[in-house]
């Protein structure tokens, strides 16, 4: 997140007109789980992201399991990224490494996601 998920609910506020609504899809890290500050492996708790959203002076409407995926054991070499669509086989600046076995991660699918809804105040 490094600032850049501030800024980012800080735009959204400025372009939304009072009763706008933002909508979070993101992926989603357990709640027992340790949070990274910079989100490097892609994943953040849901709490950090209604947290964030609270002090840039969203209100939380509804949270929806549409993008849930249980299989997702969020432990991947390369993140979130190992996971479809991005299907990283080495390291971001890396050649990918042909010897790489996706098996395990195509059979997950897509990460984990959080799908959340915010409402600008009136």
């Amino acid at each position: 997140a490094a600032g850049i998920a501030e800024k980012a609910f800080a735009d959204a506020w400025a372009a939304l007109r009072p009763g706008g609504i933002l909508g979070i899809e993101q992926h989603r890290l357990g709640p027992d789980e340790d949070q990274d500050p910079a989100a490097a492996n892609g994943y953040v708790q849901e709490a950090f992201v209604r947290q964030l959203a609270a002090e840039a002076g969203f209100v939380f409407v509804a949270a929806s399991e549409i993008n849930a995926n249980e299989t997702d054991t969020k432990d991947h070499p390369f993140g979130v990224d190992t996971l479809p669509p991005q299907r990283l086989t080495a390291p971001r600046g890396s050649p990918p490494d042909p010897g790489f076995d996706r098996t395990k991660y195509d059979q997950i699918g897509e990460s984990d996601r959080m799908t959340l809804k915010f409402r600008k105040p009136e």
